[in-house]
């Protein structure tokens, strides 16, 4: 998908509860469903276009809320693995360091509302799927699967931050004047997104032809059944599921751990579900490469990591250097873990970075240059140091968010194994798979469950878990001591949503 146009629907595209005030605008290019949901063509632009929420949750915006980056904030600076850069002025990001968490904050009106905008985007080929079209019944039969992935994929990511009493959202709604949705009843959403999944798996293909790479397949899908009955705790389901793909799925660990992560590498044998972005033929404004934004209605999305993450104070080349690493997960690595130097630049290091028109810095890493004497390393390094990774000023980079891996899924196999009472040695050899790729020769801890929990924590550095399983694994008190307040484990959904619900949506309890 990568590869392909994405067509961003020129229609008003809100959240649940905050469309009345927009449908009065012409349609940009006088495109109304009327008009679009005709071809194959049609149809696959729509479902992209619920894709292409997903990029949003990093992007970057000064004409809606003032979005920087704000998943990262509230998925990886939140947690014991990375921090805010104590000369970083983001006054937004160090509340969430410091486990501030209010109504209000940007980083949940912005989730919040990429979320929704997913779930409708997808609703709206759901809709359109019966009507007058050119569609044959294969073609349904595959859109409605893909659709309901997204729909169940964009539930799930609201459980997760949410809760259980995040809203349902499983049509598209037509009275302006009751547009907002109440609180899921308890299990609801659960069967609500189990039940997108399994449609998905029955219907999508296994795998997509080259033009069409990266958008999600039947393996994808049983995958995530696997995953969310992991957070629900079924054991039993998620052992059956996981053990389907772990045993006959086409996935596979990638032999060198950092190839994982490099830009000539996107879409590996270890990925089950990746953000796409674009590239190299982007612009330079990271501030357009989301839909949030009046110059959005373009294949142009990229992400913000060489801005956010690359070090500042005197580095070469532009950045921000807000968000680094902690010294906490650095002393968490065996000595002889190589994914230490996969993950993290510290004094001793080449430090590799792409100034504007492509030119290649490659000099000591200096340690003055982030607060704690650490940057982030994973996503950059000497093998993304091309120029075809980011935009001609260097402040942005095209390398696919690798969202969902195999690794991460052989380790929900070794919980769900160990949790549930199967298996132990299955599960145990599981983790040795994920030790023995990365090259760690110091033996795994003796207790199968903390062997898993500490694997799980080095091996997904930086991607969007860690969070959810210190929520999932009660380790909020250990971690974090008396700063912890229970009501982390869920956060609070945006007040500006309810209070367009006026009174349906109820507030998360602590907020």
């Amino acid at each position: 998908m990568k590869k392909l146009k994405l067509y961003i629907l020129a229609i008003a595209i809100c959240s649940f509860a905050s469309c009345a005030d927009e449908l009065d605008l012409a349609p940009l290019d006088r495109v109304t469903p009327d008009t679009f949901y005709k071809t194959r063509a049609d149809f696959d632009g729509a479902i992209f276009a619920s894709y292409s929420s997903l990029q949003d949750f990093y992007g970057t915006s000064t004409e809606t809320l003032g979005e920087t980056g704000e998943y990262w904030k509230i998925s990886m600076i939140i947690t014991d693995d990375a921090e805010v850069d104590a000369n970083s002025p983001d006054t937004k990001t160090r509340a969430a360091d410091n486990l501030q968490v209010t109504s209000v904050d940007v980083a949940f009106q912005a989730v919040f509302g990429e979320i929704y905008e997913g779930i409708l985007r997808a609703n709206l080929v759901l809709e359109n799927l019966d009507l007058e079209n050119e569609l044959t019944a294969e073609d349904k039969t595959v859109l409605n699967a893909e659709a309901k992935f997204l729909r169940a994929f964009y539930h799930f990511q609201a459980l997760k931050l949410f809760g259980e009493g995040a809203p349902i959202a499983a049509e598209v709604g037509k009275d302006l004047a009751n547009l907002a949705l109440p609180n899921a009843e308890p299990g609801a959403l659960y069967t609500q997104i189990l039940a997108d999944f399994g449609e998905a798996a029955a219907g999508l293909p296994e795998q997509w032809d080259g033009g069409n790479t990266g958008r999600a397949t039947a393996w994808a899908a049983k995958s995530f059944i696997g995953k969310v009955n992991v957070f629900k705790k079924d054991w039993p389901a998620a052992i059956t599921a996981i053990a389907d793909v772990v045993d006959n799925g086409p996935y596979s660990l990638v032999p060198n751990y950092d190839d994982v992560f490099a830009y000539n590498n996107e879409n590996n044998s270890e990925s089950i579900f990746e953000i796409q972005y674009g590239g190299p033929f982007s612009d330079d404004n990271i501030w357009v490469f989301d839909d949030n934004h009046s110059e959005n209605f373009k294949g142009s999305q990229g992400s913000g990591r060489a801005w956010y993450w690359d070090p500042a104070n005197g580095a070469p080349a532009q950045a921000q250097g807000w968000f680094i690493p902690s010294q906490d997960l650095v002393d968490a690595y065996d000595a002889d873990d190589p994914r230490r130097t996969a993950m993290v630049y510290q004094e001793g290091e080449t430090y590799y970075k792409i100034s504007p028109g492509g030119v290649l810095n490659a000099i000591p890493y200096d340690p003055t240059w982030s607060s704690n004497g650490l940057s982030i390393k994973k996503y950059r390094g000497e093998t993304n140091m091309v120029p075809a990774n980011y935009s001609p000023n260097g402040v942005g980079d095209f390398n696919n968010e690798r969202w969902f891996r195999f690794a991460e899924l052989k380790l929900l196999y070794a919980e769900a194994l160990i949790l549930g009472g199967g298996n132990t040695a299955v599960a145990v050899q599981q983790i040795q798979d994920i030790r023995d790729r990365a090259g760690v020769a110091t033996p795994m801890d003796p207790d199968p469950l903390t062997a898993m929990m500490n694997e799980k924590r080095l091996e997904m550095a930086f991607e969007p878990h860690r969070w959810f399983d210190i929520v999932r694994w009660d380790l909020g008190p250990t971690i974090f001591g008396s700063d912890w307040d229970p009501k982390l484990v869920v956060f609070p959904f945006p007040q500006s949503e309810i209070d367009r619900a006026g009174g349906i949506l109820d507030q998360n309890t602590g907020y």
